[in-house]
């Protein structure tokens, strides 16, 4: 089983498990060899026994010729923000314990009823409130592609991220509130795919806030992401297929998405553009007033998600839990109280105006596309230490990704490069509301472009 490879992606797996050359039980043992010998900060529970009764099972399905589809036997694992059955849900957190759950959240349902096998419940920012995926209660795991000092995994799908980019899992599952699929999955050089909220149901996952949460898979390649979004919906057959550059515009947006940004970060973006170029998209060039409006309308009335964040924590907050949480956490989400209902209201309204203008922006054949995030991955150390240096950097790493979830879009992150100490760069291509087929297919055309593959 030593020879047995985990950092393939889903395709490649499913063929080899779907030709008999894999065993299921095979797979998943590696997969869980690989797990306890690596960093321990990456996983916050492993579901050994679990894993090995799905991979039983779906082995058994496999060799009578009853396969459940391209995905039975694929290990998968979990954000822990997803109920699994039998086990706890902590979020990030050491004062949060309902119990063990009853039941799997429904997308967890979902995957199982695909035949996929979860492995284990990965780290992750605390409560989900953060971007840069630091956690003093289980220890930050340090991001897969550094090869100088550890560096930040991007949060707050921190574990899903360097789990699939250490080639522990093929795919994990994240969630986003304001980019905490995409950062990890840019800062790690992966795929990371941000659904439109409400995409895939809700039930057995723990919230941030309920108006801007949303979930995707974080893999190795947009085709995984295709099957494994299929799968989160009960769809049997996935729904894009490949799209065609010619005749895709690209709007490169001048406001807001490239201020301060490293200029190796927006050299690899730029040569990926060129290269989309030069296979016939059209770019576009032009200033969104509407994303400034975004960082106006937090100024005047707060953040959404820190006046949600906060009535979710209220009670928590007020009580001893406060003191064993992660104090950065409990400033930022504490600062939710200073927000009127005057103020949420307003902010409501003008989100609801905002998601339409932004709708309308974009046409048929139009996509967003810029950096992911206008930096790589800054190492962990200094960020420890150095509130400051913290609130700024958290600020800069959600910048550009927590636009698409305030104005309620749907995103793919891409590798196209290297950065500064030869760190990953991510290519974000977005799209409106309820545009994800549209996105992903376009995606599946440009991705081999976007990495430089053509």
């Amino acid at each position: 089983m030593n020879d047995i490879r985990t950092d393939l992606s889903v395709a490649s797996l499913a063929v080899l498990l779907q030709n008999g050359a894999l065993d299921p039980v095979d797979l998943v043992e590696t997969v869980l060899a690989k797990i306890k010998a690596a960093d321990p900060a990456i996983f916050t529970e492993v579901l050994e026994k679990r894993a090995l009764q799905e991979a039983a099972a779906a082995g058994a399905r496999l060799k009578a010729g009853r396969s459940l589809g391209l995905l039975d036997g694929i290990p998968v694992a979990w954000k822990d923000l997803f109920n699994s059955r039998g086990a706890v849900t902590r979020a990030g957190s050491v004062v949060l314990d309902e119990g063990p759950a009853e039941k799997d959240a429904t997308v967890v349902a979902a995957l199982a009823a695909a035949g996929m096998v979860a492995v284990g419940r990965t780290n992750m920012s605390e409560f989900a409130f953060s971007g840069l995926g630091i956690n003093p209660h289980y220890g930050t795991p340090a991001n897969a592609a550094s090869t100088d000092v550890p560096r930040i995994p991007g949060g707050s799908s921190s574990g899903s991220a360097v789990a699939v980019a250490a080639g522990l899992v093929p795919v994990a599952i994240g969630t986003d509130t304001g980019g905490s699929i995409r950062i990890p999955a840019a800062l790690n050089g992966i795929v990371g795919y941000k659904a439109t909220r409400g995409r895939y149901a809700m039930d057995g996952v723990f919230p941030l806030a309920t108006s801007l949460d949303s979930l995707g898979p974080l893999c190795r390649t947009v085709q995984d992401a295709v099957w494994v979004d299929a799968a989160m919906r009960n769809v049997g057959i996935p729904e894009a297929g490949r799209g065609e550059i010619e005749g895709l515009t690209l709007v490169v947006p001048q406001t807001v998405m490239f201020d301060g940004a490293e200029p190796a970060v927006v050299a690899a973006f730029e040569a990926a553009l060129s290269r989309l170029a030069n296979a016939g998209a059209r770019i576009e060039r032009c200033a969104v007033p509407l994303f400034a409006e975004v960082f106006e309308l937090f100024a005047r009335h707060g953040a959404l998600v820190t006046a949600e964040a906060f009535a979710l924590h209220r009670e928590r907050l007020a009580g001893p839990d406060a003191t064993r949480m992660d104090p950065r956490v409990v400033v930022r989400t504490r600062m939710g109280e200073k927000i009127a209902m005057a103020d949420y209201i307003a902010l409501a309204a003008a989100r609801s105006r905002m998601i339409a203008a932004f709708s309308a922006m974009l046409g048929p054949r139009e996509l967003l596309a810029h950096p992911t995030l206008p930096h790589v991955a800054p190492p962990i150390a200094p960020l420890l230490t150095d509130d400051a240096l913290f609130v700024d950097t958290n600020f800069r790493t959600l910048r550009n990704t927590l636009v698409g979830n305030f104005l309620d879009g749907c995103g793919i992150s891409i590798p196209c490069g290297t950065g500064d100490a030869v760190m990953p760069v991510g290519f974000l291509l977005s799209a409106p509301q309820g545009e994800d087929r549209r996105l992903l297919s376009a995606a599946l055309a440009a991705e081999h472009i976007i990495r430089g593959e053509a």
